[in-house]
Order: C-alpha cells, then structure tokens, then sequence
C-alpha cells in the first residue's frame, strides 16, 4: 500500500462501492476500507432498491448480472388493528415491463457483487480494518488512521453508515436527536420458491412488497415490512428510536416481532419456514431537515452518513439514494482533481502546493448535482412527512376506524341492513370526525 492515494472511500456499502466503482473506472487511485469480514457482512436493509432512479448513473448493461432476489410486480399495503386488518393490493402489467422497475436484494450477496464490480475496474478493497479518526492538517481532512495504519490522500469519502461519528469528529454535522434515526429489526425466513409463488400469487422470479402499519408499533412511529426473495422472505420492522425510549410500558423490538409473526395476517405466510439470519441497524429518518454539511476540504458525506434516507408512508427508500449519491460523489471529486489549480495553497514561503486535500469549493458541485437530481428534490418534496408520520392517532385511532368502517359494511347481523351511504357517513364521522382529523388531514395534504 502507498503512502498516500487519490481517495479513501470509508465504508463498503452501496454508497461507498458506487463511489469506488467510479472513481477506479477513471483511473484514480481509490481505496475502500471496510470494518465487516466483507462488504455486505454488516450492510442490513428491508431489501429492495428501485432501479429507475439509478439506471442513468452506471453504463446500460450494468445491471444484467446483478444478484437480485425477485421483481417486484405486486405492492400491498395493509393496515392493522388490535383484532382486524385492511389491505390494499396492486398489481400492473408496468411492473412487467423491462426494464423491471424494482427488486428485492439480499445485502450480503449484492454487496459483494459489487465490490467485485468495484475491484475489476481497479478499487483495492480492505476489510476487517475499522477507520478509528480523520488525519488533518489544519481544518482539512488529508487522511484517515485505520486499525493497521494510516493513509494519506487527497479526499476523503464517509459513507460509513447512519450513526457515521466520523461526520460528527469532522464537524460536518451535530450530534444527532433520537427522533433523527430509527430502528430496524429483520429476520430472514427460508421457504421454497414455489411455496412463496403460490402464497403470493406471483410467477417465477416475480415476486412481492408490503408493508403494514398500525397496532403492531403500539402506537410508536413506525411499520413492518415483507419483501419476497428467491428462496426465502424478508420480514421486519422499522421503529422510531425516540419513541421506544420513552414508551410505557417499556418495550424492546424483539417483543414486537414476535408480535407481528402472530398475527393472522402473517403466519400462515411464513409457515413452515426456517429462520436463517436476524440482524438490526440504524436508519436516517430526519429528512431533509436533518441533513448535514455534505462537503468540506478534503471530505464529503454519502449513503445514510448524509442522512439520505426517505420514509414515505407507502414505500421506503434509501438504497437508491446510496447509490446516486456514490456515483455524483465520484463525479464531483473527478471534476475536482482533473484541475491542476485545485489544490494550489500558499505555503510559508509563498510557493503554490498541488499535495494539499481538494478545497470545498471545488467539491460544491456534489451537492448541487444532489439538488439537480432526484435525491434532494424527492427529500425536499416529502419534507413534511416525518412529521405527519410522527402522530400516535396514525398507528392507533385511525386504523381501528378503518377496520370498524370495513367491518360494518361486510358484517351480516339479524338485523335488517342498513344503507351501505349511511353505514360509511355514520362510522366515519365517529372516527374522523373532529378537530384533530382535520388537522392530520391538512398536514397530510402537504406531502
């Protein structure tokens, strides 16, 4: 290993390999240093990354090997009471088209996929070895101190992660609030193809998203999930930190798995299945309020480390931001090093020095492109929404009202029946009828 190299890269996730995979493919020396046994050993996700977004940052065939799980071609969302559940389904012939519009991903297996992808374009990729602090001159980051050793280099790019306290050493962000961050839990259920086709109603290698909220977060900001893949299901749970820490009585994530598995809506989809991996990790729920300084001298922020991470109600996002956000960090440190003058500093004695880290100014353009693209404006068009997210009434009051409304309409008694109009009018105006609907309404509209 050198000395000193173009560009440290902390973090063997999406981000940190699509910035590698780009930086290496224009011939500038680039190092990943990753703290797991490999890339993806401690990547966790619900496991699905939407590839429209992303198609225009890697070459049009990139994607034809890739490891994934299933399309997804059928989406369902269900709401959930104490003793009832609602479910919305939907299925289109577009999510059939090529090219597929999402699919499910297993971490481990599509993480080292791409670092292989990362390493043949010439990235050295190092793992079990934990980036410890930054190595400044002055303000400016020229280098990291590593579990083995240290590197110089001329930037420096954190993608290491939600939690990322090298962003916080660095200054480019304050120590984060708990309403910031959640929690995500995720087992991972083997069951043979075929079961799961039949179970879901999908063909081969098609496969099944849904989400569910209400009752199973005993009233905390949060949901389950269930994503099918080839040969087993992905089924978790995202909870706000903030609220589990302040719920009464106390509760643990774990109890609310086992909660979500009893449920009648979700057993017999697991049934028979063996239980192979469970982990947990942290996930940016702040938004775009949240954000923190993307760029200073010498470093950038890319993947959950920027916080770039998107709840939006129906469907969660944040492997496709990584992505984006790797690939334009590339772009802008590209940009930066192709110009001699980029580094020119004063030193002592008046000369100029061209070994001194890339300026902030010359690094500006990555979080413009991240304004330009789909990362910032999607962020900033849902900013509203963690905090309509963030409302009790949202996982309680509003779910039984929907089962007890759906439940009125189908239920046959001994009595005659009355008009389905005046069945609906009647149950909501008893759910949604006051002041506090309203105003949940109103805030919904925002987003």
């Amino acid at each position: 290993m050198s000395d000193k190299v173009d560009v440290v890269v902390i973090g063997a996730g999406l981000a940190g390999l699509a910035a590698a995979y780009h930086l290496a493919d224009a011939g500038i020396e680039t190092i990943v240093v990753e703290r797991g046994d490999f890339p993806g050993s401690k990547n966790v996700t619900g496991g699905r990354l939407y590839l429209h977004p992303v198609r225009p940052f890697f070459p049009s065939d990139f994607w034809n090997d890739a490891p994934f799980e299933r399309a997804v071609v059928k989406e369902k969302l269900t709401v959930l009471a104490d003793r009832a559940s609602a479910s919305l389904e939907f299925s289109s012939d577009k999510f059939r088209d090529e090219p597929r519009h999402s699919f499910t991903v297993l971490r481990a297996k599509f993480d080292q996929w791409l670092a292989d992808q990362a390493s043949a374009k010439g990235a050295l990729i190092i793992s079990k070895n934990k980036v410890d602090d930054l190595i400044y001159d002055g303000g400016r980051v020229v280098g990291v101190k590593a579990t083995d050793s240290e590197l110089l280099c001329d930037c420096v790019v954190v993608a290491d992660g939600a939690l990322s306290f090298l962003a916080e050493k660095a200054k480019m962000r304050a120590a984060r609030a708990p309403r910031d961050y959640a929690v995500g839990v995720k087992e991972i259920i083997e069951l043979p193809a075929r079961t799961i086709e039949d179970r879901f109603g999908v063909g081969a290698g098609e496969g099944a998203a849904q989400l569910f909220f209400g009752a199973i977060t005993a009233g905390m900001l949060g949901g389950g999930f269930l994503y099918t893949n080839r040969e087993s299901i992905s089924l978790g749970m995202v909870v706000s930190i903030e609220a589990l820490a302040h719920h009464e009585p106390h509760i643990e994530t774990p109890e609310l798995m086992e909660t979500l598995k009893a449920r009648a809506e979700i057993a017999p989809l697991i049934d028979g299945g063996n239980l192979v991996e469970y982990s947990a990790h942290v996930i940016p729920e702040g938004g775009i309020r949240a954000l923190p300084q993307l760029v200073g001298d010498g470093i950038l922020l890319a993947g959950d480390a920027a916080g770039l991470g998107l709840n939006m109600g129906i469907t969660v996002r944040g492997m496709d931001f990584a992505l984006a956000s790797g690939a334009l960090a590339a772009r802008a440190i590209k940009d930066a090093l192709s110009h001699p003058e980029r580094n020119a500093v004063e030193s002592k004695e008046g000369a100029q020095s061209q070994d001194s880290p890339l300026p902030a100014a010359s690094l500006a353009a990555y979080t413009q492109s991240l304004r330009d693209c789909f990362v910032l404006k999607d962020l900033q068009t849902f900013a509203a929404m963690p905090n309509v997210l963030d409302n009790a009434r949202m996982y309680t009051k509003y779910p039984e009202a929907i089962v007890n409304i759906l439940e009125k309409m189908f239920w046959i008694g001994r009595e005659p029946k009355d008009k389905l109009s005046a069945t609906v009018l009647r149950e909501a105006v008893k759910g949604f009828g006051n002041l506090d609907a309203v105003r949940d309404v109103v805030g919904m509209l925002r987003v």
